[in-house]
């Protein structure tokens, strides 16, 4: 997770001016507003300030006070907390692992934190996608599979076994059902979406932000 912070931190330093104001595949948002979001999520999350972390107007909020700063502040900023995250959680035992944080909504410390990585995984790819990069699929492949996993079962949708190519199985919903292969960051996209999913074969429109 903190390789993955130390990736988007040197994604976002490297963009032009041009890429940095480029519209998204996030609605209403440019490159600059899905930084300041994953850069505003981790500050937060660091200082302990979690009523509401993942709401709409929290992410407005955490877009609309880094508005206008420029890339290098960005990264200086998310370098900072990832320093503090770093410390913190060398003090994470599995108690406190499977314990809600205080102050949250999440179910355990742990999925709170996989949703983070998946988060800043995700929203990387959105950002190359707009400045017309190819995407980079890596270690964050897994916990986003096993967010999304999670998640979908939490909404309840049809009891699925994951089987993507290379990765190790996730049931959904308990398992069983329809089995599901195919590419893993095609999956990733398609449930968030950002992708196709007749390519799964999968009905009800499975979308883990419905």
């Amino acid at each position: 997770m903190l390789a993955e912070y130390a990736a988007f931190s040197r994604l976002v330093s490297g963009l032009s001016a041009d890429e940095w104001q480029t519209p998204s595949r996030c609605a209403t948002w440019s490159t600059a507003d899905v930084a300041a979001h994953v850069v505003g999520q981790l500050t937060d999350v660091v200082s302990l300030r979690l009523d509401g972390l993942g709401l709409p107007e929290v992410t407005s909020r955490q877009v609309a006070e880094r508005r206008g700063k420029a890339p290098k502040e960005l990264a200086e900023e998310l370098e900072s907390s990832v320093e503090i995250a770093s410390t913190l959680g060398a003090s994470f035992d599995d108690q406190s692992w499977n314990a809600p944080p205080p102050g949250s909504t999440v179910s355990t410390l742990g999925f709170g934190l996989e949703a983070l990585w998946f988060d800043t995984y995700i929203h990387a790819d959105d950002i190359r996608a707009a400045a017309g990069r190819t995407s980079v699929p890596g270690d964050g492949t897994l916990p986003s599979l096993s967010h999304i996993s999670q998640v979908l079962s939490d909404q309840g949708y049809a009891p699925s076994e994951l089987a993507l190519d290379d990765m190790r199985p996730f049931a959904i919903s308990g398992g069983g059902g329809q089995t599901i292969t195919g590419a893993p960051f095609a999956f990733i996209l398609a449930t968030t979406g950002r992708g196709d999913l007749d390519a799964f074969g999968l009905g009800d429109d499975p979308n883990i932000y419905r």
